[in-house]
């Protein structure tokens, strides 16, 4: 059978949930045994989101395959078992760009190059590529709103496609908006109308509407919405607000989305198997006690730079019933620059576990240090990952191993001790991103380490986004005061984990573990970080209670 497509568009405002929407269809069409595949398109120019800022865009999502990728990607791994790579993701300026070498190669033989049909042509094939590795259904995100000039040609090929394919095998998937006017004291149908009409007026009817809303919508409410709108009444969907995001595809059985979408498809499934899911919704909206993590980061103003860790957070405190509070704790603040700043410790105390995330730049390493030092002499929890793993070698090597001048290229090119340094660079190594190591690279594990532990096994593959890497010529110093090299790239070249043994828990890891965690698979080194976190807490509140016991004495 080839593939058949649910194309997702937004309308309204952005940030709906378009991407949240389509994972979520991807996460239910899955649990009926058919194999899904999902992309997105992004109208913006950029080629890819790698270089753009974390606090304007959020997080790079990185596929095993190096690709720097949309954030949205990474909800389409964590509901699903859809593997992604950089077939998944293309802009509107990868798509110029190799319709541009085409141009200049004479692939079109002097043709006069157009947006139709070349362009749509080429968002077409990229489609088609993706169906074409065995996928039953193909989930298409068309990034942006309904009414932007950039998303035009976007919309276009997703309208020729079901002029191609036929009605039974494409589904248009509309994410809509009904807001509630507090002063009118009602929900207003008319942002859903005038999306629809902008919808039709390009040639795509909606099948589906998700209408975005903080209540119930009334029946009488979908009835008014599918008449001016031309959809089945049942194809109104309430899209309501929910306090864990990974209740979405829950929301979404009971409203029967996944039901109509193979009634239109015509594809005969077997009943939903939804049941670890409901385990995990249960769990956030039963827990058992809190776990506190504070985050010492560079983008914290922004939480979506940070979407997959957060993610990856929460889904270990799952795994132990235990709700997560987060506190983001800006970089810079821990620096103490300013005379009558209050100290770092002071705003490092009460933390069951600090982790350190990565990062570009020297803003905020100092403060980064500082709460390095902190937790690991107060033998708080620590996890750091990729500058977080740097930054503890560094601190490492400052105030155990006596390097004051230690410090990263990275921030002082100059540096007398360069604990951290870009060695690809000195290797003449040359790829994607220039010196830049992207992707799943393989590491093996130290046994009986902190790592070999969590993962049950001395060989991994983790992700990579990073330009510096561990110096090995200081790598006799440090271990002599204790650090340990706990995982290694196959042949030795690249250090990937450090631990310090004499600690509660203590690891730092030069990849991004939180790229492959997903609810119902935590990543087992975050598993651990919380795990041990917890512990930390129940021994903090003994001790609080023994010392307010003898205080009452």
């Amino acid at each position: 059978m080839s593939a058949k497509y649910i194309f997702v568009t937004g309308g309204v405002v952005s940030s709906l949930g378009k991407g949240l929407a389509a994972a979520s269809i991807g996460c239910l069409l899955e649990s009926r045994g058919l194999k899904i595949n999902l992309m997105k398109f992004d109208p913006y120019l950029n080629v890819d989101p790698g270089t753009m800022s974390p606090f304007q865009h959020g997080e790079v999502f990185v596929t095993d395959d190096g690709a720097e990728t949309d954030l949205d990607l990474g909800h389409y791994e964590r509901f699903t078992h859809a593997h992604l790579s950089r077939e998944n993701n293309l802009t509107t300026g990868r798509i110029y760009e190799q319709i541009i070498t085409k141009e200049r190669r004479g692939d079109y033989l002097g043709k006069t190059v157009q947006v139709i049909p070349h362009v749509t042509n080429e968002i077409k094939n990229a489609m088609r590529k993706v169906a074409s590795h065995g996928a039953d259904v193909v989930i298409v995100e068309i990034g942006g709103t309904v009414g932007d000039i950039e998303s035009l040609p976007f919309l276009e090929a997703i309208r020729q496609m079901r002029q191609e394919l036929g009605r039974e095998n494409t589904v248009f998937v509309h994410v809509t908006l009904v807001p509630w006017i507090a002063a009118a004291q009602e929900l207003k149908t008319k942002p859903t109308q005038h999306t629809v009409k902008e919808l039709l007026s390009i040639g795509i009817q909606a099948d589906i509407l998700l209408c975005r809303t903080d209540r119930a919508l009334p029946n009488e409410m979908k009835s008014k919405i599918a008449g001016f709108c031309n959809v089945e009444e049942r194809a109104v969907v309430t899209a309501r607000d929910v306090k864990s995001i990974y209740e979405c595809p829950l929301a979404f059985a009971e409203e029967g989305v996944d039901d109509l979408a193979l009634k239109y498809l015509h594809i005969d499934a077997p009943a939903r198997k939804m049941e670890a899911w409901k385990e995990i919704v249960h769990r956030a909206y039963n827990p058992k006690d809190t776990v506190h993590i504070g985050i010492v980061g560079k983008y914290v103003e922004y939480e979506d730079s940070y979407k997959s860790l957060k993610e990856a957070l929460v889904h270990a405190a799952l795994a132990h019933n235990l709700k997560l509070q987060v506190t983001w704790i800006e970089a810079e603040g821990l620096e103490e620059k300013i005379p009558g700043d209050r100290s770092y410790e002071a705003q490092l105390t009460g933390f069951d576990g600090i982790l350190v995330p990565g990062g570009f730049g020297k803003r905020g390493v100092e403060g980064m240090l500082n709460a390095i030092r902190y937790a690991r002499e107060q033998k708080v929890p620590y996890f750091g990952i990729c500058l977080g793993m740097q930054t503890a070698c560094i601190e490492f090597a400052r105030n155990v191993c006596g390097l004051k001048a230690a410090n990263s290229s990275e921030f002082d090119p100059a540096a007398e001790h360069r604990i951290i340094y870009k060695l690809r660079e000195l290797l003449g190594v040359e790829e994607m991103g220039g010196t830049m190591r992207l992707g799943a690279w393989d590491c093996v594990l130290t046994p009986g380490s902190l790592a070999e532990k969590a993962y049950g096994k001395t060989e991994i593959s983790e992700r990579h986004r990073h330009r510096y890497e561990f110096n090995r010529e200081y790598e006799a110093l440090l271990t002599g005061g204790g650090l340990r090299l706990t995982g290694t790239t196959p042949d030795s070249t690249y250090v990937e984990i450090v631990e310090i043994p004499d600690h509660p828990f203590f690891l730092g890891c030069q990849f991004h573990p939180e790229f492959k965690s997903k609810p119902l698979e935590p990543h087992p080194i975050f598993r651990d970080f919380v795990a041990a976190s917890y512990k930390n807490r129940l021994a903090h509140g003994v001790a609080v209670a023994e010392a307010q016991t003898t205080t009452v004495q």
